[in-house]
Protein backbone atom coordinates (compact mmCIF):
# COMPACT_ATOMS: atom_id res chain seq x y z
CA UNK A 1 0.00 0.00 0.00
CA UNK A 2 1.48 3.34 -1.07
CA UNK A 3 1.16 6.25 1.37
CA UNK A 4 1.50 9.98 0.78
CA UNK A 5 2.16 12.24 3.77
CA UNK A 6 1.81 16.00 3.56
CA UNK A 7 0.88 18.96 5.71
CA UNK A 8 0.94 22.75 5.85
CA UNK A 9 -0.18 23.38 2.27
CA UNK A 10 -1.29 26.93 3.19
CA UNK A 11 -3.08 27.64 -0.10
CA UNK A 12 -3.44 30.27 -1.41
CA UNK A 13 -1.37 32.21 1.14
CA UNK A 14 2.05 30.55 0.66
CA UNK A 15 1.57 29.33 -2.92
CA UNK A 16 -1.01 29.71 -5.66
CA UNK A 17 -1.19 25.97 -6.39
CA UNK A 18 0.15 22.63 -5.24
CA UNK A 19 3.40 21.44 -6.81
CA UNK A 20 3.06 19.03 -9.75
CA UNK A 21 5.10 16.21 -8.12
CA UNK A 22 2.81 16.28 -5.08
CA UNK A 23 -0.28 16.08 -7.30
CA UNK A 24 1.31 13.16 -9.18
CA UNK A 25 1.86 11.34 -5.87
CA UNK A 26 -1.71 12.12 -4.84
CA UNK A 27 -2.91 10.16 -7.87
CA UNK A 28 -0.59 7.19 -7.09
CA UNK A 29 -1.24 6.89 -3.37
CA UNK A 30 -3.61 4.37 -1.86
CA UNK A 31 -3.91 6.48 1.31
CA UNK A 32 -3.14 10.19 1.71
CA UNK A 33 -2.41 11.77 5.10
CA UNK A 34 -2.69 15.56 5.54
CA UNK A 35 -1.74 16.90 8.98
CA UNK A 36 -3.52 20.25 8.78
CA UNK A 37 -3.10 23.89 7.81
CA UNK A 38 -4.96 23.52 4.55
CA UNK A 39 -6.11 27.17 4.94
CA UNK A 40 -8.80 26.96 2.23
CA UNK A 41 -11.61 24.51 1.57
CA UNK A 42 -10.73 24.30 -2.14
CA UNK A 43 -7.57 22.38 -1.23
CA UNK A 44 -9.54 19.94 0.91
CA UNK A 45 -12.04 19.53 -1.94
CA UNK A 46 -9.19 18.77 -4.35
CA UNK A 47 -7.70 16.15 -2.03
CA UNK A 48 -11.10 14.55 -1.42
CA UNK A 49 -11.77 14.38 -5.17
CA UNK A 50 -8.38 12.91 -6.11
CA UNK A 51 -7.39 10.72 -3.16
CA UNK A 52 -8.51 7.10 -3.02
CA UNK A 53 -8.60 7.49 0.77
CA UNK A 54 -7.88 10.67 2.73
CA UNK A 55 -7.02 10.91 6.42
CA UNK A 56 -6.83 14.56 7.40
CA UNK A 57 -7.06 16.91 10.36
CA UNK A 58 -7.36 20.65 10.81
CA UNK A 59 -4.48 22.89 11.88
CA UNK A 60 -4.12 26.14 13.76
CA UNK A 61 -4.53 28.22 10.57
CA UNK A 62 -7.75 26.45 9.50
CA UNK A 63 -10.95 28.36 10.04
CA UNK A 64 -14.50 27.29 10.92
CA UNK A 65 -15.33 25.83 7.48
CA UNK A 66 -12.41 23.40 7.63
CA UNK A 67 -12.90 22.63 11.33
CA UNK A 68 -16.50 21.68 10.56
CA UNK A 69 -15.28 19.05 8.07
CA UNK A 70 -12.14 17.72 9.77
CA UNK A 71 -11.24 16.41 13.22
CA UNK A 72 -8.43 17.75 15.40
CA UNK A 73 -7.00 14.21 15.69
CA UNK A 74 -7.59 11.29 13.33
CA UNK A 75 -6.93 7.61 13.98
CA UNK A 76 -6.91 4.86 11.39
CA UNK A 77 -5.68 1.28 11.24
CA UNK A 78 -4.13 0.09 7.99
CA UNK A 79 -2.82 -3.44 7.51
CA UNK A 80 -2.60 -3.88 11.28
CA UNK A 81 -0.61 -0.67 11.84
CA UNK A 82 -2.27 2.05 13.92
CA UNK A 83 -1.82 5.62 12.65
CA UNK A 84 -2.64 8.87 14.44
CA UNK A 85 -2.65 12.28 12.73
CA UNK A 86 -2.47 15.65 14.49
CA UNK A 87 -1.25 19.08 13.49
CA UNK A 88 0.72 20.29 16.51
CA UNK A 89 2.97 18.33 18.87
CA UNK A 90 4.72 21.18 20.69
CA UNK A 91 8.42 21.97 20.79
CA UNK A 92 11.02 19.56 19.41
CA UNK A 93 12.67 18.96 22.78
CA UNK A 94 10.89 16.09 24.50
CA UNK A 95 8.62 15.41 21.51
CA UNK A 96 9.15 11.64 21.39
CA UNK A 97 8.25 10.99 25.01
CA UNK A 98 5.39 13.50 25.00
CA UNK A 99 3.84 11.99 21.87
CA UNK A 100 4.33 8.40 23.07
CA UNK A 101 2.37 9.32 26.19
CA UNK A 102 -0.31 11.26 24.28
CA UNK A 103 -0.82 8.57 21.61
CA UNK A 104 -0.41 5.30 23.52
CA UNK A 105 -2.30 3.21 20.96
CA UNK A 106 -0.55 4.52 17.82
CA UNK A 107 2.32 2.88 15.97
CA UNK A 108 2.87 5.88 13.67
CA UNK A 109 2.16 9.57 14.29
CA UNK A 110 1.90 11.93 11.33
CA UNK A 111 2.14 15.60 12.34
CA UNK A 112 2.91 19.04 10.95
CA UNK A 113 2.97 22.68 12.07
CA UNK A 114 6.74 23.32 12.13
CA UNK A 115 7.35 22.88 8.36
CA UNK A 116 10.48 20.99 9.45
CA UNK A 117 10.75 17.37 8.26
CA UNK A 118 11.03 14.91 11.13
CA UNK A 119 11.53 11.16 11.30
CA UNK A 120 12.21 9.64 14.70
CA UNK A 121 11.16 6.77 16.91
CA UNK A 122 10.02 6.93 20.53
CA UNK A 123 10.75 3.83 22.57
CA UNK A 124 7.96 3.19 25.04
CA UNK A 125 10.11 0.87 27.17
CA UNK A 126 10.65 3.43 29.92
CA UNK A 127 7.05 4.66 30.06
CA UNK A 128 4.43 3.40 32.52
CA UNK A 129 2.73 0.26 31.23
CA UNK A 130 -0.50 2.20 30.67
CA UNK A 131 1.29 4.14 27.91
CA UNK A 132 1.39 1.19 25.52
CA UNK A 133 4.14 -1.10 24.31
CA UNK A 134 6.72 -1.06 21.56
CA UNK A 135 7.67 2.11 19.77
CA UNK A 136 6.06 5.08 18.08
CA UNK A 137 7.35 6.36 14.72
CA UNK A 138 6.97 10.13 14.40
CA UNK A 139 6.80 11.58 10.89
CA UNK A 140 6.51 15.22 9.80
CA UNK A 141 6.67 15.59 6.01
CA UNK A 142 7.49 19.31 6.13
CA UNK A 143 5.56 21.59 3.77
CA UNK A 144 5.21 21.32 -0.02
CA UNK A 145 4.59 25.06 -0.37
CA UNK A 146 6.35 26.94 2.46
CA UNK A 147 9.90 25.89 3.29
CA UNK A 148 10.41 28.65 5.87
CA UNK A 149 14.05 28.22 6.97
CA UNK A 150 14.41 24.78 5.39
CA UNK A 151 16.39 24.45 2.16
CA UNK A 152 13.49 22.79 0.29
CA UNK A 153 9.76 22.33 0.32
CA UNK A 154 9.02 18.67 1.04
CA UNK A 155 6.54 15.82 1.39
CA UNK A 156 6.91 12.10 2.25
CA UNK A 157 5.94 8.78 0.76
CA UNK A 158 6.05 5.34 2.32
CA UNK A 159 5.07 1.75 1.65
CA UNK A 160 2.93 -0.30 3.99
CA UNK A 161 3.56 -4.02 3.68
CA UNK A 162 2.54 -7.01 5.81
CA UNK A 163 5.88 -6.52 7.59
CA UNK A 164 5.09 -2.90 8.46
CA UNK A 165 6.06 0.57 7.32
CA UNK A 166 8.96 0.71 4.89
CA UNK A 167 10.62 2.89 2.28
CA UNK A 168 9.80 6.11 4.13
CA UNK A 169 11.19 8.75 1.81
CA UNK A 170 11.42 12.52 2.13
CA UNK A 171 10.96 14.17 -1.27
CA UNK A 172 12.50 17.57 -1.98
CA UNK A 173 10.60 19.75 -4.38
CA UNK A 174 12.31 22.00 -6.92
CA UNK A 175 12.55 25.59 -5.82
CA UNK A 176 9.89 27.86 -7.27
CA UNK A 177 11.12 30.51 -9.62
Amino acid sequence: MRLLLTTDTHLPKRAKRLPGPLLDELARADVVFHAGDWVDTDTLDLFEARARRLVGVYGNNDGPALRARLPEVADVELAGLRFAVVHETGEARGRERRCAERFPDADVLVFGHSHIPWDSTADRGDLPSAAGEGSLRLLNPGSPTDRRREPYCTYMTAELTPEGLSQVQLHRLPRRT
